[in-house]
């Protein structure tokens, strides 16, 4: 069953359920009216109810990855210059393809971290939200940023990814590229203003752009604080980009809410950031997983020296008990593959427990909603189920084998329902 299907009354069944707040898993029966969960553990369940019995698996709340981004990668995406030869309205049906894959993988909330193409000012990621809310396509809940604020030449200047000569592919202040305070905040208020709900920020260079060392800082402490007043001023949180311990550092003063990687993060930094209660998206199976082959040889040598130690800065991150979000920084990893982020937590010395929390209470908490991440009366009905038991093999998360958003089915295999 590969549509969605309307809102009705539903009593799903299954052998388990996680309690993600008691860390343990209880019999698995929740009815469902419309897009939330009504009753768990139901003792009367109405004549209309549709059941949906899915034998001996396991119910866990929707997943929700924190760094994606929909507009890239996906399907026939080999060609290196994709930033150049698709036009706005090729990246936004490559995200629709993106979408239902992320979906299907059981994640049902993301946050579409950063345009860093070039689209004439639109916001593309708010777009494919809309059409999502609306049901026109299948695909998770996005919280969207709109364009990556950047300076000329950080790592989310997408004319550096290739080396571009000038004037290849302009960007506007509108499109991120921004330097000085008076272009950040134009750009914040942009992003704001046509419906972006985070603000991303390149905060320190990458592995997999020509900008010279990952870790340096790359906008200035005063810009930073501009980029976080405004953001701030309305509401919004800001994630940045942040290999780099003087990057994080300065991000950290800024104020700003979440960092992503956090690769060379120091002993002195993390403490500061454990202090503050900052967030964490690690996106630590690129480390792993990432395929750097086809890259040039300068950028492979900075993958070998960056991310052995971003493992160790995650292991030390974990142990530490810094509040850390799943997120994947798909496609760097293929869409639909988000769960080997979770195996990649539990390998740096997570527990399964602690990397589901990461992907359902902690990303919820990230994104300030709480209508999501537990299965509980009240909430959204974003349901998966997976076989075994995901306590002891996190591996199982690979398998999703049913998908309910908002009360409706999205995947379902091997059940009966009547």
């Amino acid at each position: 069953m590969a549509r969605s299907q309307t809102p009705q009354r539903i009593h799903l069944r299954s052998a388990r359920m996680l309690d993600v707040d008691q860390g343990e898993l209880v019999p698995g029966s929740l009815l469902v009216d419309g897009e939330r969960i009504t009753e768990v553990a139901p003792k009367n369940v109405p004549d209309d109810a549709t059941v949906i019995d899915l034998g001996d698996l396991t119910l866990l709340p929707g997943l929700m990855d924190m760094e994606v981004n929909l507009l890239l990668g996906g399907p026939d995406h080999r060609s290196p210059l994709t930033a150049v030869q698709d036009d706005p309205a090729v990246r936004t049906l490559r995200a629709v393809a993106n979408a239902r894959r992320t979906l299907r993988a059981g994640f049902t909330t993301v946050r579409n971290l950063g345009l860093f193409i070039q689209t004439g000012g639109l916001l593309l990621d708010v777009a494919l939200k809309k059409a999502i809310d609306l049901g026109w396509i299948d695909g998770p809940r996005v919280v969207p940023a709109g364009h990556a604020i950047c300076p000329t030449g950080g790592h989310l200047d997408p004319t550096m990814f290739q080396a571009f000569a000038p004037h290849i592919m302009p960007l506007t202040v509108e499109e991120g590229i921004a330097n000085g305070v008076s272009e950040v905040r134009k750009a914040v208020r942009y992003q704001i203003k046509y419906g972006a709900q985070v603000i991303k920020v390149c905060a320190s260079g990458g592995v997999m752009s020509h900008t010279g060392p990952a870790g340096a800082q790359q906008y200035s402490d005063e810009e930073l604080r501009a980029i976080a007043d405004e953001a701030h001023r309305a509401g919004l949180k800001v994630a940045a980009h942040a290999h780099g311990d003087d990057g994080i550092r300065a991000a950290l003063e800024a104020g700003f809410d979440c960092i992503e990687h956090g690769s060379l993060m120091t002993d002195e930094t993390l403490d500061l950031f454990i202090a503050r209660g900052t967030f964490l998206v690690p996106t630590t199976y690129l480390a792993d997983g990432m395929d750097v082959s086809h890259a040039a040889p300068e950028l492979q040598a900075k993958a070998a020296e960056v991310f052995p130690r971003a493992k160790e800065t995650i292991r030390k991150a974990v142990a530490r008990g810094a509040r850390i979000a799943c997120g994947t920084d798909a496609p760097a990893i293929p869409h639909g593959r988000n769960a080997k982020e979770l195996i990649a937590l539990v390998d740096r010395g997570m527990t399964p427990l602690g990397a589901i929390r990461a992907a359902t209470t902690v990303a919820a908490e990230l994104i300030d909603v709480d209508d999501r991440g537990r299965l509980q009366a009240g909430l959204l009905a974003d349901v998966i189920a997976v076989p075994g038991d995901p306590l002891n093999d996190i591996g199982v998360t690979e398998d999703v084998r049913f998908v309910m958003k908002g009360g409706k089915v999205f995947h379902l295999e091997g059940a009966t329902t009547n």
